[in-house]
């Protein structure tokens, strides 16, 4: 142990510079991370609200106002806090809450009306930036906590380069800035593992409580910082394995304990501090429904594992329900809806996210992360203990994604890049050393990676790389947070004003959570799937003319599971004449929206079934399927309807014109669906 400690000195004292070399490269890293900042600002200025933006600065809101800690509970307060601290001095009229319960419904409509009824478009876009500047810090301090981990391992000329790869990453970039918890908790995750590595290889008390407060933040950003345990619990088989005397393991294993239990002794401290040390997620009481109501899906240890938490108030009350929540949306991850490659699947899909991986990175990086292998392969980029703390986090992180089956993102997957460029960059500089042919490789490399990105500027969201043809076309094969995640209103309402269109329809992915008239926007709203969710009535006529709007992630359908579902078929195989931030989608003329107008009677029909009012639900169903019997939730809500009016009979056509239906559907989907209504033709008595 000794020998390896003084080893891993040396290799550290070989890569330190003259003071002047390292006044130079400092002043290059902060030149850097200003031009990291000069993207954000440049990018989320001109985008408008994004889906989950509005829940979180609501939640942090009421969070300071009100000591509310149960809205929005699948995440920790510290990132939203952070960014509604600036909005305090606003002094804001906040919606009041109907009743004291976990409703994601009502923190997103209450978060919109605490935006936008606070003074109009121009005091929401205030309201939005300046969240938005207080969120980027934690993109600022990764930008910098990557400099000094790649300067410590591998010098000044490694670190720079691993801070460009970061600054001119299109995935960070895009996310920067937004009041989400993906950059923040990237931030957490990575500056705990460091942490956790200087510990390592040369402990000392201040490393130790360094290491417990970084997992503490962490763990206060986003409750995903809990895989901080299984990166932690790979990195020490990696250090067992390797072979040394019984002694030297136990020292191993003394120092992860120590690490472990620093983050729980300094850790679970500064996240109860971020909850202001109260168990209850409400001040005046709990949640509603109660934790256990909440978890009975769950099956297995993990119910009795929670229930001990809280019965002995080890997390709190949000907390424990914020993880719940993650594991509830994991269970139904599995059968939540994809699309990738320009397939709908009603399922996860278990190479999701590496092949978000491969689409959402740029070329240059993926050829230096090839660069890289290479050199770890041949010895050129020495030191296991560097490497496995650079390699092993990425790789735990994103085999346990692969497992979750939620596939709404590449930001998913946003922790993994750090790691990578600090690995990229020592890479690189370790074969410069062996020959000067691999300068201008790497930096050719490098090159192509800044200018991808850039050229990408500002629609980074929708950033893919020039293999499958960049922003324009990433909506063939991605959706969701890749490409339209609500952020084109502002350039929506500018085309239209250039246009000067004023009548026209818009099929709009976050309609209703964020409402695009905010914006100025004339449109009328054609239904989509989250209006469906969010119970908003949508009537459309059978035909409309003039100019229609449709956002890329509404187009696919994905999220009915089936594009055979999706009202907007129609609109999948005819060529826009215009888009809007490659993610709104314009098109002229007169179109067959029968489909959607069928639809807006199904949602008639639905709600009146739950009502208890089978004739009211059975004649909206009856004008559903005259409209369009392609409709196969139409034929589903009438073979429903009738069963309950005990028309057993007429219920079975019903079901079995769903079922020709059915037979269209992408093999998944297919599947589900003729399981679903062979099992309500088997409940009929015929």
């Amino acid at each position: 142990m000794a020998s390896q400690t003084q080893h891993i000195r040396t290799m550290h004292e070989s890569i330190r510079q003259r003071p002047e070399t390292q006044r130079k490269a400092h002043a290059i890293a902060l030149l850097l991370v200003l031009v990291f900042l000069g993207e954000l600002v440049f990018t989320v200025h001109r985008q408008s609200l994004t889906w989950d933006e509005g829940d979180h600065i609501y939640a942090g809101y009421e969070s300071w106002r009100a000591g509310d800690f149960g809205i929005n509970p699948e995440h920790p307060p510290l990132l939203k806090e952070l960014a509604t601290l600036p909005l305090l001095a606003m002094h804001l009229t906040a919606p009041q809450r109907t009743s004291p319960v976990f409703s994601k419904n009502e923190a997103y409509f209450n978060g919109r009306s605490l935006i936008y009824n606070n003074g109009g478009l121009e005091a929401a876009n205030r309201i939005i930036f300046r969240a938005r500047m207080m969120a980027a810090i934690f993109s600022i301090a990764l930008a910098t906590v990557v400099y000094l981990a790649a300067l410590e391992l591998f010098g000044s000329t490694a670190a720079l380069f691993s801070l460009a790869l970061v600054v001119f990453e299109p995935n960070l970039i895009a996310h920067g800035a937004y009041v989400t918890t993906d950059m923040a908790v990237t931030f957490g995750i990575f500056s705990t593992v460091y942490a956790l590595y200087r510990f390592r290889v040369r402990p000392s008390l201040a490393r130790l409580v360094t290491v417990g407060a970084a997992a503490g933040i962490a763990l206060a950003l986003k409750h995903s910082a809990v895989l901080l345990l299984p990166i932690t619990l790979g990195l020490l088989v990696v250090d067992l394995i390797r072979p040394r005397a019984t002694e030297q393991r136990m020292q191993v294993l003394r120092i992860y304990a120590a690490a472990v239990a620093a983050a729980v002794v300094i850790g679970l401290p500064i996240l109860w501090a971020t909850y202001r040390f109260r168990f209850s997620a409400h001040p005046d009481g709990g949640m509603q429904p109660g934790l256990g109501a909440y978890m009975s899906t769950l099956h297995g240890l993990e119910p009795s594992v929670y229930a001990l938490l809280a019965r002995w108030h080890i997390l709190p009350e949000s907390y424990l329900y914020g993880m719940v929540d993650i594991r509830v949306q994991s269970v139904a991850g599995q059968s939540f809806p994809t699309f990738l490659f320009g397939q709908v699947h009603a399922h996860g899909v278990p190479y999701y996210f590496p092949a978000a991986f491969v689409i959402k990175s740029t070329l240059g990086f993926m050829l230096l992360l090839l660069v890289a292998a290479y050199a770890v392969v041949c010895r050129r980029l020495a030191g296991w203990q560097r490497l496995s703390f650079l390699a092993v986090p990425p790789l735990v992180y994103l085999l346990i994604a692969i497992n979750t089956g939620l596939n709404i993102g590449a930001r998913h997957i946003l922790p993994m890049y750090p790691f990578l460029a600090v690995l990229i960059g020592g890479a690189a500089v370790s074969l410069w050393r062996v020959r000067r042919a691999w300068i201008f490789v790497t930096l050719l490399l490098l090159g192509w990676h800044v200018v991808s990105a850039t050229r990408s500027a500002p629609n980074y969201l929708a950033y893919s790389n020039e293999l499958f043809g960049g922003p324009a076309n990433t909506h063939k094969y991605l959706t969701d947070s890749n490409t339209d995640w609500g952020q084109q209103l502002i350039s929506v309402r500018k085309y239209l004003d250039q246009h000067d269109i004023h009548d026209c329809w818009f099929g709009y992915f976050v309609q209703p959570s964020i409402d695009y008239h905010a914006y100025g926007i004339p449109c009328r709203p054609l239904p989509t799937a989250n209006s469906m969710w969010t119970d908003q009535q949508v009537d459309v006529p059978a035909s409309i003319s003039g100019t229609v709007l449709v956002s890329a992630a509404t187009l696919t359908g994905y999220e009915f599971g089936s594009s055979i579902l999706s009202p907007f078929q129609p609109f999948m195989n005819v060529r826009p004449v215009d888009t809007i931030d490659d993610g709104v989608f314009v098109y002229r003329g007169t179109f067959n929206t029968s489909l959607s107008s069928a639809f807006g009677y199904f949602t008639r029909a639905t709600r009146a079934l739950a009502a208890n009012q089978p004739e009211a639900a059975l004649h909206a169903a009856e004008q559903a399927v005259a409209i369009n019997p392609d409709l196969m939730q139409g034929q589903v809500i009438l073979g429903d309807t009738l069963a309950a009016l005990h028309r057993d009979r007429e219920s079975a056509v019903a079901y079995n014109k769903a079922l020709v239906i059915a037979q269209r559907m992408e093999p998944s989907a297919k599947a589900d669906w003729i399981s679903t209504l062979h099992t309500k033709l088997s409940a009929l008595h015929l």
